[in-house]
C-alpha cells in the first residue's frame, strides 16, 4: 500500500497512515527509520495494530530490510528529490499496483499480492 502524505513531517506521515490502513486487511505494520515515521505509534495505536518498529532494535539484523527493499522499488518509479505532489494518485497506484505483482525471491519467487491474498497468479 502506498500513499501521498499533504507534507514530509510526522505529523502528516501518521495521519495518511490511519486514510490508508482504516480498513484494510493488515495485521502490523513496520515503519522505516526516517523522522517522518516519527509518529507511528499514534497511528498504530488508533488502528488497533501491531507495529514492528526497527526504531526500538536497531541492532537485529534483518530488521527493516524489506522496507529498503520496498523503497528501492519505488525509487525505480519515483527517484529520490523528485518532487511528487503534481504526479495523480491513479499513477502513483499502478505503479504499487506493478510493484505488487512482481515475484520476490524472499517471497520464494512469489509476488506481495500472492502471498497477501493466498492465491497463485503464475506457475514458476
Amino acid at each position: 500500500m502506498c500513499g501521498k502524505a499533504d507534507k514530509k513531517n510526522a505529523q502528516a506521515v501518521s495521519r495518511a497512515m490511519v486514510d490508508l490502513l482504516l480498513g484494510a486487511k493488515v495485521l502490523s505494520v513496520t515503519p522505516d527509520k526516517s523522522k517522518e515515521f516519527a509518529r507511528y505509534a499514534d497511528a498504530t495505536e488508533y488502528l488497533k495494530m501491531a507495529c514492528h518498529s526497527i526504531f526500538r532494535n536497531l541492532t537485529s539484523r534483518g530488521k527493516g530490510d524489506s522496507n529498503e527493499n520496498t523503497n528501492g522499488l519505488l525509487r525505480e518509479y519515483f527517484p529520490k528529490g523528485k518532487d511528487i505532489t503534481e504526479i495523480p494518485d491513479d499513477y502513483i497506484q499502478r505503479k504499487v499496483a506493478m510493484m505488487n505483482l512482481r515475484p520476490r525471491k524472499c517471497l520464494n519467487y512469489r509476488t506481495p499480492y500472492e502471498v497477501h491474498f493466498d492465491e497463485v497468479l503464475h506457475l514458476a
